[in-house]
């Protein structure tokens, strides 16, 4: 681990010549290479640079104890070396999280889908409330959302709600999130107050751009038509929504939000790139034979993650063993603790992968 970063330290003083040589300047697509290079190395190498140092006062106090007779300077020196000691672990345990290896889509932004499942009426607005919990947490973590569709019921909920959430690391802290979400709650129109179930899925695709997905233009079919509302009346009499259509996969995106036809067509264009890029992903996972079944789960949808319990104000994820009766506060967007023991869960395990 210490040659790694050494090696790792060397690169990132390199680096910090090359952004500071004007030539290199000149060349902004080169100099912001290397800016990006050096940004992705910060961490790792302060974490370093303080791991040595202590390493060093630990030599000094050592020292001290096998030339210093006197007791009283011995305890202080026994004193440090332990405070010391206690640093050093902590920071070889997170350089040890920092050499992980990197998953590429984790900067991406992110489009997530999330789609009513069982339960009819109460499905669509389970699928608003999760909905709107990503959204908040997003404004929360200071990210850009837009919108790239829905489909509105008329009591509020979502038959489906599709949105593009923009942000450095957006994808790294939501792509926990992909999964079968239950919930338990006692509708409104419920008079006996009996608990109903009911389930919504959210998928979280990493954004793609053209040059991770090459789509040639004649496996491409679009469709053109008028946009519908809720029950299917038209609302509006122009040919505005788009239906795109890829061949060799068969992946069919619908965008109908924008007035411009071509405006509908590029966000569908947008989601047709993450959902291609996300088979092509999941098709690279299943190939490779010792694929990692962690702790956090594989990311399949059809695997129930979660679980919210209204009348209890209690949420339980399923892969973690935990539950948090909190639910109220989560729904609004507060689930910072959650997606960090997701994260921490999943560093775990690969951790365990290369002692």
């Amino acid at each position: 681990m210490l040659a790694k970063l050494d090696h790792l330290a060397e690169k990132y003083e390199t680096l910090n010549t090359l952004i500071s040589d004007p030539e290199v300047i000149q060349d902004q697509e080169r100099w912001r290479g290397y800016m990006k290079a050096h940004a992705e190395l910060d961490d790792v190498v302060s974490a370093y640079r303080e791991y040595k140092q202590v390493v060093a006062e630990m030599d000094g106090a050592r020292e001290i104890l096998d030339e210093e007779k006197d007791p009283d300077l011995r305890e202080m020196a026994e004193a440090e070396l332990d405070e010391l000691e206690v640093r050093r672990v902590k920071l070889e345990k997170r350089l040890r999280v920092l050499l992980l290896p990197k998953d590429p889509s984790d900067e991406k932004n992110v489009i997530m889908e999330i789609r009513a499942g069982t339960g009819g009426h109460e499905a669509a607005l389970f699928a608003g409330d999760l909905l709107r919990m990503y959204l908040r947490y997003a404004e929360r973590q200071g990210w850009r959302i837009e919108m790239l569709g829905a489909n509105e019921t008329d009591l509020g909920g979502f038959k489906e709600a599709v949105v593009l959430i923009e942000g450095r690391g957006a994808y790294s802290r939501l792509k926990f999130e992909s999964g079968v979400h239950r919930v338990q709650r006692v509708p409104d129109t419920e008079s006996s107050g009996r608990i109903h179930t009911s389930a919504a899925t959210v998928a979280v695709l990493p954004e793609a751009e053209e040059v991770d997905v090459d789509i040639k233009p004649e496996e491409v079919r679009v469709d053109i038509f008028c946009s519908t509302g809720p029950g299917g009346q038209s609302v509006n009499t122009t040919q505005s929504a788009v239906r795109v259509t890829h061949i060799p996969t068969g992946i069919v995106v619908s965008c109908q939000d924008e007035k411009s036809q071509h405006k509908n067509r590029d966000k569908a264009m947008k989601v047709l790139r993450a959902r291609i890029l996300d088979k092509l992903m999941q098709e690279q996972q299943q190939e490779i034979a010792s694929a990692r079944k962690t702790q956090v789960g594989s990311g399949d949808r059809s695997q129930r993650i979660r679980t919210y319990n209204f009348p209890q104000n209690r949420m339980t994820d399923h892969r973690l063993n935990l539950t948090l009766y909190r639910l109220d506060e989560l729904l609004q967007g507060s689930i910072e603790e959650l997606v960090d023991a997701l994260i921490t869960a999943d560093q775990a395990e690969k951790l365990k992968t290369m002692d």
